[in-house]
């Protein structure tokens, strides 16, 4: 396990996947405005995964795992942008389920500069994305 000096303060992103996780690693530490960030990718598997993430200034969490992400995990002042989506039981919603992120919200929040909610956070921009993306590749073919 490194130790604390071995681990640089930056971005650290919380999930591996081929359609969250690694992209916004990348896009992250493409070059130029709004890029070279020094990002860190971990996983449900890295070894003491708060030692890392007590170290980021900014936390993705896109790992796919409601509550995930809790207080011990962050540091004071950290950003928290949460892009999970969960569906857990709700018995006392109608729909018998309700809609959570990957991040224990109301136990991180306090902590956070800023923290995206779950739903209602970073999911309207996806699918505003995916609109445009989609227009613009009709207008392509």
């Amino acid at each position: 396990m490194p130790s604390k000096n071995d681990l640089a303060s930056g971005e650290v992103v919380v999930g591996r996947s081929m359609i969250v996780g690694k992209p916004m690693a990348l896009l992250l530490m493409a070059k130029g405005k709004g890029g070279d960030a020094t990002v860190t990718v971990t996983h449900s598997r890295t070894r003491d995964l708060g030692a890392i993430t007590r170290t980021a200034d900014i936390i993705i969490a896109a790992i796919g795992r409601p509550h995930f992400i809790k207080a011990e995990h962050i540091k004071e002042g950290a950003v928290v942008i949460d892009v999970g989506i969960n569906r857990v039981d709700d018995p006392t919603s109608a729909k018998g389920y309700k809609l959570v992120g990957d991040v224990a919200y109301d136990e991180v929040a306090p902590k956070c500069r800023a923290i995206t909610p779950v739903p209602g956070g970073v999911g309207p921009m996806t699918i505003a994305m995916l609109m445009a993306n989609t227009i613009k590749a009709c207008r392509q073919a």
